[in-house]
């Protein structure tokens, strides 16, 4: 079981070759060491080729020396290319001007060209591919002058290893390009999913806030005039009205209790079984708003000339008259007179509610002004509230219903 476990968590060897592949060279852990390694692999191979014979002599003192002298660079072949080959080329030169084996220090120099290749831009390669071909053409006119057909199957090979590190070089690139773009999509998703947790997070204050300020406002309201009629003539008390003060905050408590597990469903990820809730109120709910303002001592005119609207709109339009309705009940005063009023035009619902309270009745800081301009904002619409010429504050609001009507249809 453990020998399973720790094969499956053990990258395959086809999976390390390519991500050998794909890794840019010179980011490559352990390079240094395993370049030496490879270094003494190709002069093991070079020590063969040299052994076994071919075309030219088999190398001398001086030929050894300058042959293993030839692979010492490679172990620095990663960081610094272009030196690299121009030691190889120092060492490889003279090997194969005294007619040495020309086969021997082939792979080195196949590999050290690659490497140039695979870590250098186009226009770099090209010149090095250059550069080497001119020497090469050199060297063989003064070694071999009638080997025409040797000079162009060396001239070949070299082509074809640069050529070789060009494509891998670019292959490289691509996948790079890929893994970048999949990490940009991960961001993107990530600050996205953050984005759209912090718009919940916002919508469910605002709906605290507007449910918790309306109904603690109302229970206020009602304990105030249900203390009033108590203290105001104990021999003489009007034991209905104290009654029904009593009714209307168990009222607004059952209201506030029903629309508080609403807005928090909303936070499970889940909900139990049996309990699922309602939507918040829409249009459909302003009739009770207004009655629990009267019931406050707010004379409330209403005139609503719309039915229906977009969900989304409906819930908008019914917490901005909610937070304005608590407005006033808790700072204009006794009994203040108020209009509401919803009507369609032009493609958007107006929603206006005025009241005849003193002036700046509605400047305590708080966050009722900068909800009902969020609400406002969340369908598309604009929100402008502030004191009246005449006295009392005023809020005006267009929320656009026409295109989502277009869409439900």
């Amino acid at each position: 079981m453990q020998q399973t476990t720790k094969a499956a968590g053990r990258p395959r060897v086809g999976e390390r070759v390519m991500a050998a592949i794909n890794r840019d060279p010179r980011t490559a852990p352990h390079a240094t060491r395993n370049d030496a390694l490879l270094a003494a692999a190709l002069a093991a191979l070079a020590t063969a080729f040299a052994l076994v014979g071919g075309k030219g002599l088999r190398p001398d003192a001086l030929g050894w020396t300058l042959l293993f002298a030839a692979h010492v660079p490679l172990v620095w072949r990663r960081r610094r290319p272009l030196l690299v080959l121009l030691a190889v080329l120092a060492c490889i030169a003279p090997y194969h001007a005294l007619d040495n084996n020309h086969v021997a220090p082939i792979p080195a120099t196949m590999v050290v060209l690659y490497t140039v290749a695979a870590t250098g831009t186009v226009r770099r390669t090209l010149l090095t591919g250059a550069s080497v071909l001119g020497v090469t053409l050199i060297l063989n006119a003064l070694t071999n002058p009638d080997g025409v057909r040797e000079l162009l199957r060396i001239s070949g090979w070299v082509i074809a290893v640069l050529f070789c590190g060009i494509d891998v070089r670019y292959y490289r690139q691509y996948v790079a390009a890929i893994v970048e773009r999949a990490e940009r999509a991960e961001r993107t998703r990530e600050e996205e999913a953050r984005r759209r947790v912090a718009e919940e997070r916002l919508r469910i204050a605002r709906d605290l806030h507007d449910l918790l300020a309306h109904s603690i406002t109302l229970i206020g309201v009602q304990t105030s005039v249900a203390a009033h009629v108590l203290a105001a003539d104990p021999e003489r008390l009007d034991r209905e009205t104290v009654a029904k003060a009593l009714d209307d905050i168990a009222g607004t408590c059952r209201t506030a209790r029903g629309e508080l597990r609403t807005t928090l469903d909303v936070l499970r990820e889940q909900g139990v079984a049996g309990e699922a809730r309602g939507p918040l109120p829409g249009l459909d709910g302003l009739p009770d708003l207004v009655e629990a303002a009267r019931l406050a001592g707010a004379r409330v005119e209403s005139a609503v000339r719309v039915s229906q609207a977009p969900p989304a709109v409906g819930a908008a339009a019914y917490r901005i008259v909610q937070e304005a309705l608590t407005n006033v009940v808790r700072h204009a005063g006794p009994e203040p007179a108020v209009r509401v009023e919803l009507y369609e035009e032009q493609g958007a619902l107006r929603v206006s509610v005025t009241d005849e309270g003193p002036e700046g009745a509605d400047a305590a800081p708080g966050y009722g002004l900068v909800g009902m301009r969020e609400r406002a904002r969340s369908v598309g619409g604009t929100l402008d509230a502030g004191p009246r010429r005449e006295g009392g504050f005023e809020v005006r609001a267009v929320l656009p219903v026409g295109t989502d009507r277009e869409g439900e249809r």
